[in-house]
Protein backbone atom coordinates (compact mmCIF):
# COMPACT_ATOMS: atom_id res chain seq x y z
CA UNK A 1 0.00 0.00 0.00
CA UNK A 2 2.74 2.21 0.91
CA UNK A 3 4.41 1.61 -2.47
CA UNK A 4 1.53 2.61 -4.42
CA UNK A 5 0.74 5.81 -2.67
CA UNK A 6 5.00 6.97 -3.57
CA UNK A 7 4.77 5.79 -7.05
CA UNK A 8 1.78 7.53 -7.30
CA UNK A 9 2.74 10.68 -5.48
CA UNK A 10 6.09 10.34 -7.49
CA UNK A 11 3.76 10.81 -10.96
CA UNK A 12 2.48 13.46 -9.78
CA UNK A 13 5.32 15.27 -9.42
CA UNK A 14 6.42 14.34 -12.64
CA UNK A 15 3.80 15.46 -14.50
CA UNK A 16 3.83 18.72 -12.48
CA UNK A 17 7.53 19.20 -13.59
CA UNK A 18 7.06 18.02 -17.33
CA UNK A 19 3.86 20.56 -17.21
CA UNK A 20 6.08 23.33 -15.99
CA UNK A 21 8.57 22.33 -18.36
CA UNK A 22 6.04 22.94 -21.43
CA UNK A 23 5.13 26.19 -19.98
CA UNK A 24 8.54 27.84 -19.92
CA UNK A 25 8.55 26.89 -23.60
CA UNK A 26 4.92 27.79 -24.06
CA UNK A 27 4.16 30.76 -27.33
CA UNK A 28 1.98 33.85 -26.13
CA UNK A 29 -1.21 33.08 -25.40
CA UNK A 30 -4.68 35.17 -26.84
CA UNK A 31 -4.55 37.46 -24.10
CA UNK A 32 -1.27 39.02 -25.74
CA UNK A 33 -2.39 38.39 -29.33
CA UNK A 34 -0.43 42.34 -30.97
CA UNK A 35 2.65 40.69 -29.02
CA UNK A 36 2.23 37.35 -30.49
CA UNK A 37 1.54 38.77 -33.42
CA UNK A 38 4.79 41.04 -33.15
CA UNK A 39 6.76 38.56 -32.34
CA UNK A 40 5.69 36.11 -35.37
CA UNK A 41 6.43 38.86 -37.70
CA UNK A 42 9.65 39.24 -36.77
CA UNK A 43 10.72 35.65 -36.37
CA UNK A 44 9.88 35.20 -40.31
CA UNK A 45 12.25 38.21 -40.86
CA UNK A 46 15.22 36.84 -39.45
CA UNK A 47 16.81 34.17 -40.66
CA UNK A 48 17.84 30.70 -38.59
CA UNK A 49 22.18 31.03 -38.17
CA UNK A 50 21.65 27.16 -37.70
CA UNK A 51 19.66 25.94 -40.81
CA UNK A 52 20.37 29.06 -42.94
CA UNK A 53 17.24 28.07 -45.32
CA UNK A 54 14.51 28.84 -42.54
CA UNK A 55 13.68 31.72 -40.60
CA UNK A 56 13.68 31.56 -37.29
CA UNK A 57 9.83 31.06 -37.03
CA UNK A 58 10.00 27.83 -39.13
CA UNK A 59 13.61 26.37 -37.27
CA UNK A 60 13.03 23.83 -34.72
CA UNK A 61 16.62 24.38 -33.93
CA UNK A 62 18.04 24.88 -30.35
CA UNK A 63 19.26 28.53 -31.19
CA UNK A 64 16.54 29.69 -33.31
CA UNK A 65 13.89 28.82 -29.95
CA UNK A 66 16.47 30.86 -27.72
CA UNK A 67 16.07 34.07 -30.76
CA UNK A 68 12.30 33.51 -30.46
CA UNK A 69 12.48 34.02 -26.55
CA UNK A 70 15.04 37.01 -27.31
CA UNK A 71 12.32 38.43 -29.38
CA UNK A 72 9.58 37.63 -26.83
CA UNK A 73 11.82 39.12 -23.72
CA UNK A 74 12.58 42.43 -25.89
CA UNK A 75 9.10 42.74 -27.22
CA UNK A 76 7.47 42.50 -23.24
CA UNK A 77 10.71 45.31 -22.32
CA UNK A 78 8.72 47.67 -24.57
CA UNK A 79 11.11 47.60 -27.29
CA UNK A 80 10.30 48.49 -31.20
CA UNK A 81 10.91 46.34 -34.27
CA UNK A 82 13.21 47.99 -35.55
CA UNK A 83 14.90 47.86 -32.17
CA UNK A 84 14.74 44.24 -31.83
CA UNK A 85 16.37 44.16 -35.68
CA UNK A 86 18.93 46.65 -34.80
CA UNK A 87 20.06 44.14 -31.74
CA UNK A 88 19.96 40.72 -33.68
CA UNK A 89 22.21 42.02 -36.49
CA UNK A 90 24.26 44.07 -34.02
CA UNK A 91 24.68 40.60 -32.38
CA UNK A 92 24.81 38.13 -35.80
CA UNK A 93 25.40 40.22 -38.68
CA UNK A 94 23.59 41.41 -41.64
CA UNK A 95 23.38 37.19 -42.13
CA UNK A 96 20.80 37.18 -39.97
CA UNK A 97 18.11 39.25 -42.29
CA UNK A 98 16.27 37.65 -44.65
CA UNK A 99 16.50 40.52 -47.20
CA UNK A 100 19.95 42.42 -46.36
CA UNK A 101 20.55 45.60 -46.73
CA UNK A 102 22.47 47.25 -50.21
CA UNK A 103 25.81 47.80 -48.99
CA UNK A 104 28.91 48.14 -50.71
CA UNK A 105 29.31 44.10 -49.02
CA UNK A 106 26.50 42.98 -50.15
CA UNK A 107 26.21 44.12 -53.98
CA UNK A 108 27.47 41.45 -55.23
CA UNK A 109 25.10 39.46 -53.54
CA UNK A 110 21.95 41.73 -55.32
CA UNK A 111 23.16 42.35 -58.15
CA UNK A 112 24.81 38.47 -58.58
CA UNK A 113 21.31 37.00 -59.95
CA UNK A 114 21.02 39.48 -62.81
CA UNK A 115 24.81 39.31 -63.63
CA UNK A 116 24.22 35.23 -64.04
CA UNK A 117 21.49 35.77 -66.45
CA UNK A 118 22.96 38.73 -68.02
CA UNK A 119 26.35 36.08 -68.59
CA UNK A 120 24.25 33.14 -69.71
CA UNK A 121 22.20 35.12 -72.28
CA UNK A 122 25.67 36.87 -73.83
CA UNK A 123 27.26 33.21 -73.90
CA UNK A 124 24.58 31.98 -75.68
CA UNK A 125 24.13 34.84 -78.31
CA UNK A 126 28.11 34.24 -78.69
CA UNK A 127 27.93 30.48 -79.51
CA UNK A 128 24.63 30.85 -81.59
CA UNK A 129 26.83 33.34 -83.93
CA UNK A 130 29.78 31.01 -83.61
CA UNK A 131 27.34 28.35 -84.87
CA UNK A 132 25.63 30.55 -87.75
CA UNK A 133 29.33 31.67 -88.94
CA UNK A 134 30.75 27.89 -89.49
CA UNK A 135 30.48 25.85 -92.94
CA UNK A 136 27.40 23.80 -93.22
CA UNK A 137 29.82 21.29 -94.92
CA UNK A 138 33.79 20.60 -95.28
CA UNK A 139 35.21 21.97 -98.58
CA UNK A 140 35.43 19.28 -101.75
CA UNK A 141 37.99 18.96 -104.10
CA UNK A 142 36.62 19.32 -107.35
CA UNK A 143 36.53 15.44 -107.88
CA UNK A 144 34.92 15.20 -105.21
CA UNK A 145 32.00 17.67 -105.59
CA UNK A 146 31.78 16.37 -109.23
CA UNK A 147 31.26 12.69 -107.82
CA UNK A 148 28.52 14.14 -105.37
CA UNK A 149 27.16 15.73 -107.97
CA UNK A 150 26.43 12.31 -110.00
CA UNK A 151 25.63 10.44 -106.62
CA UNK A 152 22.84 12.88 -106.07
CA UNK A 153 21.62 12.88 -109.70
CA UNK A 154 21.70 9.13 -109.92
CA UNK A 155 23.60 8.92 -112.61
CA UNK A 156 27.05 6.94 -111.07
CA UNK A 157 26.88 3.17 -110.71
CA UNK A 158 26.35 2.78 -106.76
CA UNK A 159 28.96 -0.51 -106.82
CA UNK A 160 31.82 1.31 -107.34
Amino acid sequence: MRWTVLLIALALALAAAGDSALAAQAQPTSRDSVAAARAVKLSEKLRCLVCQNQSIADSNAELAQDLRGQIREQIAAGKTDDEIVAYMVARYGDFVLYEPPLKATTVLLWAGPALLVLGGFVGLMRFLATRRAAPAAPDLSPEERQRAERLLAGSEDRAA
